[in-house]
């Protein structure tokens, strides 16, 4: 589903950019559209959020699929 994969690629943003945080203290977002205040960076945030959100709908339905083949 194109869905789960765009929820997956905004994920992975949002991870990369948290593990730059962490090690770096660079917020790569941030960086390349004008700080954290921004709109283009605030928008990006939420995306990312919303697609960490939807990636939580994974967890079920991969739970879903083995317990329907168990059956």
């Amino acid at each position: 589903m194109i869905m789960d994969r765009i929820a997956l690629l905004l994920t992975i943003v949002g991870a990369l950019n948290w593990g730059s945080i962490g090690l770096f203290q660079f917020d790569i977002v941030a960086r390349i559209f004008g700080g954290q205040d921004a709109l283009v960076s605030r928008v990006i945030y939420t995306l990312v959020a919303l697609g960490g959100i939807w990636c939580i709908s994974l967890l079920f339905r991969a739970r879903e699929r083995f317990s329907s083949q168990d059956e």
